[in-house]
């Protein structure tokens, strides 16, 4: 098969290669969570992770059985180009997923199907093919507003329409700076994505737990202890995440949302460790750790605290976070 050959033609020009393209075909993969979806957000102990990175990276995952799949395509037809996305590139997969007839965006602005529910991944091949049209489908919302309802930052300020600066999946993985004060009470224990919206959705009674055994949740990642996860090195974490998409934030972010969850657990057994943070080498993790620990220590022991670091600090954001949280 060719693989949208890559001549100089084509490099140089690539408003050539896209005319060329004549079929988008769009698929969906359920990703359907064998347990309550939420139950971890009940547990602060624990850090709560998104249901889609609690097993292998989809990427990886979906992307082989595209390749396989275009290759079937190729050599059912002879010939012909094709290429493969899985949120790989600016594709636009909701609307035209929607297009194609697997579902339509609800007013949390996701794909939600009859079928599959709200867990869904999606993919897509631009091919040179040419096929029949799939009629599009219909919003079937209704009056419901159940997905706007469940946010916890209220990040939706009209159906259909997501405020990305308040949406908690935004925050604890593509954000890089510190997380605004106004929103770490509402992240609670999530340290990694947010499923509030997806499963508060009526049409998930539809929907099918995940039969692609590499999608099932590994066990260390359905209720990890924050506790553990606070203990993890750089290489601890990348071991326990290995081949999960929680990797790809970094082990300083990682420790960044960890040490929300922990001010927002209440537990003073964690004080000890997260003192030592007051030292370490990223100014996110310091800064956050200022806030954690005026959360859990008694006012005046926090107090001492300052008096004792506070002056060793030079990096503007932790002061800030200081500033805050001194009287």
């Amino acid at each position: 098969m060719t693989w949208m050959r890559e001549t100089q033609e084509r490099r140089s020009d690539p408003r050539k290669l896209w005319s060329e393209v004549r079929s988008i075909i769009v698929l969906g993969m359920n990703y359907g969570p064998q347990e309550d979806a939420l139950a971890t957000l009940a547990k602060p102990e624990c850090g709560n992770i998104s249901v889609y990175a609690r097993h292998r990276d989809y990427h990886d995952v979906i992307k082989g059985k595209l390749k396989m799949l275009a290759s079937w395509l190729i050599a059912q037809a002879g010939d012909g180009d094709v290429k493969v996305f899985v949120d790989t590139a600016p594709v636009m997969e909701k609307p035209l997923a929607q297009a194609a007839g697997l579902g339509w965006q609800g007013r949390h602005t996701n794909l939600v199907s009859r079928e599959l529910g709200s867990w869904m991944f999606l993919a897509s091949i631009f091919t040179t093919l040419t096929f029949e049209s799939d009629d599009a489908d219909i919003d079937h919302c209704g009056s419901c507003t159940a997905c706007l309802e469940a946010c916890p930052t209220h990040a939706f300020p009209a159906p259909y329409q997501l405020d990305a600066r308040r949406c908690i999946s935004y925050l604890t993985i593509e954000h890089k700076g510190q997380i605004g004060e106004e929103f770490r009470n509402a992240i609670g224990n999530r340290i990694y994505g947010c499923d509030d919206c997806l499963a508060a959705c009526p049409w998930n009674k539809f929907a099918q737990e995940a039969r692609e055994a590499k999608f099932i949740a590994r066990t260390e990642l359905k209720e990890p202890k924050l506790s553990d996860l606070l203990a993890l090195d750089d290489a601890g974490f990348r071991q326990l995440f290995s081949a999960s998409p929680v990797k790809r934030i970094g082990h300083v972010r990682f420790l960044r949302n960890c040490l929300i969850a922990a001010g927002n657990s209440g537990d003073v057994s964690l004080i000890p460790r997260l003192r030592e943070f007051l030292a370490h080498e990223a100014a996110l993790v310091r800064g956050m750790a200022v806030w954690t620990l005026q959360r859990l220590m008694p006012r005046e022991e926090f107090l001492t605290l300052a008096q004792n670091h506070r002056h060793l600090e030079a990096d503007p954001d932790v002061l800030t976070e200081w500033e805050r949280a001194l009287p």
